[in-house]
């Protein structure tokens, strides 16, 4: 080891100088999320469903097996292979606080599970970004919080603050020694309207973290799903690096089924779309990650049409984000930034891996997936089809009936009322119904085939995104 990583200037440095951390988050592990695995709705919801319909003992088999085979040693010597330094580990306070206990007592399997984790990569040399991606009450109005509604509750009550900074606390002490971990991302994708509220937070966080642990590097996402830093103090905190995420639209569906071409616009917008977030930065002389970014994939698994023509402008799209951040530095020095892209695993929309279409999981689920896909149940990554037409019609009357400065009073403005009803309408209370469905179909299955569709997981059992991985491969090889 090189000694504990640290900030310098717009750098992140250690014994031997600067380091880019380059990787991809594990999401969809020790957080779950809809469209990573195919669930629909939110994580705590699902879980409860499945328990109910199956009961506690094979609830618990097959969430064992399956955070057992999600990530082994395997995927760290793959992850090392592709030459990629840190892995960004989204996990759920669920793994350390119980919702119906005491908010303060500390569950030491939620250590148990990031030990795994975290050893594994350090073998292969590669460094770890503790990632809390959920809080109680939800930290946002999205479903990946893992609230169940789409009100940011922990900014309205203390006690839900006072528990995750404690928490923080004790992850810090635990970690307090352990030079692999690159650092902490006390919370993932705030967004309160009250900025004052975030930044308290993260005051009162850094405080509790440095009392114990004043080696590792904090990683604070900007206000707004980690695109706003507007109200942030003028003097920075010490040893931490300010976190962006940086989706471009051009990775994504539209609504008017134009691709990206690369054109000399197109890259601009990019650029400037990611310099706009990034001058909190270069204002202070401060180190930037860029957390999350990337496109997603379609798949004739889904039913998309021409993927493979979709895909190559995605993959277009991946590689020009990446020139940007070859020289992204806040300093202007034409130096790259570390970034961390989502994700590493999934059943195949943005993952470096991706669970067969031969596996158990699709084997059960494959019809499922297939209706959950036409009727939107997650918006992620989704291509607009006829189903649409209900939310937009509904839409309409409300955008009628809602003068526009009303709507503009919301946060976040940038929601429009389609968001808002295809959020709650559809991610929220009709995916509630269809997690009965989607449970229904864990029933009959034996331990053995319950072992069988984690198993789908294992990295023997995914295939790999070549493209993908090539492009990240030359990002440091070529």
């Amino acid at each position: 080891m090189s000694g504990f990583l640290k900030v310098e200037g717009t750098k992140i440095v250690n014994s031997n100088g600067p380091v880019i951390l380059t990787g991809a988050a594990n999401g969809g592990h020790l957080n779950m999320e809809n469209f990573i695995t195919g669930y629909p709705g939110h994580e705590s919801e699902h879980k409860k469903v499945i328990e109910k319909k199956i009961g506690k003992e094979k609830f618990e088999y097959f969430f064992d097996k399956f955070y057992e085979y999600f990530w082994t040693e395997e995927d760290a010597k793959l992850y090392q292979s592709l030459g990629l330094n840190c892995l960004r580990i989204p996990f759920n306070y669920h793994h350390f606080l119980d919702d119906e206990g005491d908010l303060f007592e500390i569950n030491p399997k939620g250590f148990e599970k990031l030990d795994r984790i975290i050893d594994s990569c350090a073998k292969y040399g590669i460094y770890t970004i503790l990632d809390l991606h959920t809080a109680p009450g939800g930290q946002s109005q999205g479903w990946h919080c893992d609230s169940k509604i789409h009100f940011a509750l922990f900014w309205e009550f203390k006690v839900f603050q006072d528990a995750i900074v404690n928490l923080w606390g004790k992850i810090a002490e635990y970690y307090k020694d352990n030079q692999w971990v690159a650092g902490y991302n006390p919370l993932n994708e705030p967004a309160v309207s009250n900025h004052s509220k975030l930044i308290e937070f993260y005051n009162r966080i850094e405080k509790c973290i440095r009392l114990v642990d004043p080696y590792h590097i904090l990683y604070l996402d900007a206000n707004t799903y980690a695109v706003d830093f507007s109200h942030f103090p003028e003097k920075p905190y010490p040893n931490t690096v300010y976190a962006i995420h940086d989706y471009s639209t051009f990775g994504f569906p539209n609504t008017t089924g134009k691709l990206y071409q690369g054109t000399e616009e197109e890259k601009l917008k990019l650029k400037t779309q990611y310099e706009g977030k990034i001058e909190f930065m270069k204002k202070h002389n401060v180190p930037v990650w860029n957390g999350e970014w990337g496109p997603v994939y379609d798949s004739e698994i889904r039913g998309d049409k021409n993927p493979d023509v979709t895909n190559k402008a995605r993959y277009a799209v991946l590689k020009d984000q990446l020139e940007v951040y070859k020289t992204g530095d806040p300093s202007g020095d034409n130096t790259p930034i570390s970034w961390s892209i989502w994700l590493y695993k999934d059943i195949g929309y943005q993952g470096l891996t991706y669970v067969s279409p031969k596996s158990k999981w699709f084997e059960v689920f494959g019809d499922w997936l297939i209706k959950k896909n036409k009727l939107m149940l997650d918006r992620w990554g989704k291509v607009l089809n006829e189903d649409d037409k209900y939310y937009k019609a509904l839409a309409e009357h409300m955008e009628k009936n809602i003068p526009e400065k009303y709507h503009r009073a919301l946060y976040p403005r940038h929601h429009s009322i389609y968001t808002y009803i295809t959020r709650v309408c559809r991610e929220m209370l009709f995916s509630q119904y269809c997690q009965h469905e989607y449970a229904e179909l864990f029933e009959n299955l034996s331990f053995e085939e319950l072992d069988e569709l984690a198993g789908s997981f294992k990295l023997e059992n995914c295939l790999q995104r070549h493209e993908l991985n090539d492009i990240l491969k030359t990002y440091h090889h070529g």
